[in-house]
């Protein structure tokens, strides 16, 4: 195999393999709370508590990935376009 050939393979095999995750996995956690939905915050003491919710994620913890948002977007313009 040629270089190009090998680097358009595994071009190929990643995003088939980002594809396959967006299908079967849509959300991942989120990357700003880490998944609580919340920040960590420190009281006067210096032992952690609950801060404030995570506006990102809206404190569920979970956002949509965004290879899923790209599908979902481009089959609703289709969905549209057809009707």
């Amino acid at each position: 195999m040629t270089l190009i050939a090998l680097a358009v393979a595994c071009l190929m095999l990643v995003t088939l393999g980002y594809g396959a995750l967006c299908a079967g996995s849509p959300f991942s956690t989120c990357r700003k709370c880490n998944g609580f939905g919340f920040a960590m915050d420190t009281d006067r003491k210096g032992r952690p508590k609950r801060g404030k919710s995570c506006r990102r994620c809206r404190a569920t913890g979970k956002r949509i990935r965004i290879g899923r948002w790209l599908f979902n977007r481009a089959q609703r313009i289709y969905r549209e376009g057809t009707r």
